[in-house]
């Protein structure tokens, strides 16, 4: 594969992870199949989980941060009862409660975990500590304290109660919520104990299951995915961010880093994160400073 053919491979995927893999593994399969220069993911899902995992291929990693900070959709199960150090169901049983939560006080409890609330990471995390991921102090035994730190969830839904010992939940969330956290803590709060028996992820921003292909069939895409419909626009993970028109002389300069006073009329603020557009094509994420565009990530075509 030429590095010509590897540069094509500019855009996101939308995988259906399924269960069992890493994101990490994920991403991997799909950049050595298709021979993108660059791969990455927007939101990692654990191995437990299946859903929506965003894959940003070529320059379209240039914009991966501004796609994994997009609300996500999940659609989760927890049995009631039983915590785990993981708090899912792959870890190991640390407590237990003959107690388990009927529909009416499950409902009384949810508006407590709407809106802005504060969240304590799992233990199994891949928050750093000291330069080490937690799950790894974890996994040696050594003892995690994570700070509580300040999460948005905007709609938390009770969808049904499984027999007397489960139920499942559909949730939309903003950036850096643990699904596993917000069990564990829904599962204190009713008085119990609780894990993550099933996660799905439904959407992250504008990526949907109805843009998604199964892991299998992207890789079986290989080179071919360069000119497959799968291929979604970078342009695609920007969608929520203000555009604005730049002339080809504008473009030539933010892509060269400088900084760039633009003839069409800019009405967004200082400090406002733009995507600078030549002929609809996203030149640059740039910020507003001094009414000009400072470029912050420049994509190269």
């Amino acid at each position: 594969m030429t590095s010509r053919n590897n540069a094509a491979i500019d855009g996101w995927l939308v995988i259906d992870k399924p269960a069992g893999i890493t994101s990490a593994r994920a991403v991997a399969l799909v950049k050595r199949s298709s021979g993108a220069a660059k791969a990455g993911h927007a939101g990692t899902l654990d191995p437990l989980a299946t859903g929506i995992l965003p894959l940003a291929l070529g320059e379209a990693t240039k914009t991966v941060r501004f796609a994994a900070a997009g609300t996500k959709r999940y659609r989760f199960r927890v049995r009631w009862g039983i915590a785990t150090d993981t708090d899912d169901r792959e870890g190991s049983i640390i407590g237990e409660s003959p107690l388990c939560p009927d529909p009416a006080a499950i409902a009384a409890a949810l508006p407590s975990f709407t809106g802005s609330i504060l969240q304590r990471p799992p233990a199994f995390s891949a928050i750093k500590i000291a330069g080490e991921r937690a799950y790894a102090l974890a996994r040696a035994g050594r003892a995690v304290e994570l700070a509580a730190r300040p999460v948005e969830i905007s709609q938390l839904t009770l969808i049904s109660a499984v027999g007397s010992d489960e139920a499942e939940f559909e949730t939309i969330v903003g950036e850096g919520t643990y699904i596993r956290a917000l069990a564990r803590d829904l599962a204190e709060a009713l008085g119990t104990l609780g894990h993550v028996t099933e996660l799905r992820r439904l959407a992250v921003g504008r990526f949907t299951e109805d843009r998604a292909i199964s892991l299998d069939s992207a890789v079986a895409l290989g080179h071919k995915l360069a000119v497959s419909e799968h291929l979604l626009p970078i342009e695609t993970a920007l969608d929520d961010i203000p555009a604005l028109a730049v002339s080809a002389e504008e473009a030539g300069r933010l892509r060269h880093g400088q900084w760039v006073m633009p003839q069409a009329a800019c009405r967004e603020a200082d400090g406002t994160v733009v995507g600078a557009r030549c002929e609809r094509l996203l030149v640059a994420v740039a910020r507003i400073e001094r009414g000009g565009l400072q470029p912050l990530r420049v994509i190269n075509r």
